[in-house]
């Protein structure tokens, strides 16, 4: 029966983890995932004709509503 003494047993988690660690930087800069990353980070500039539509409605509801 092999037994793990509990110095082997952190060993082997801090290694689990440093690999878990490198597998996600590499998976995050691969080349596949740029245009991906690249259009999430750019989606707030660009414009939503729908929700600006929405927020403009709100706001002239509320704006007649306060006239009344």
């Amino acid at each position: 029966m092999i037994t793990i003494d509990y110095g082997t047993l952190r060993g082997l988690v801090a290694l689990l983890i440093l690999a878990l660690f490198i597998v996600i930087v590499v998976w995050s800069y691969s080349k596949k995932r740029k245009s991906a990353f690249d259009e999430a980070a750019n989606s707030i500039f660009e414009e939503d004709t729908e929700t600006e539509l929405k927020h403009s409605d709100k706001n002239k509801k509320q704006e007649t509503n306060n006239n009344v």
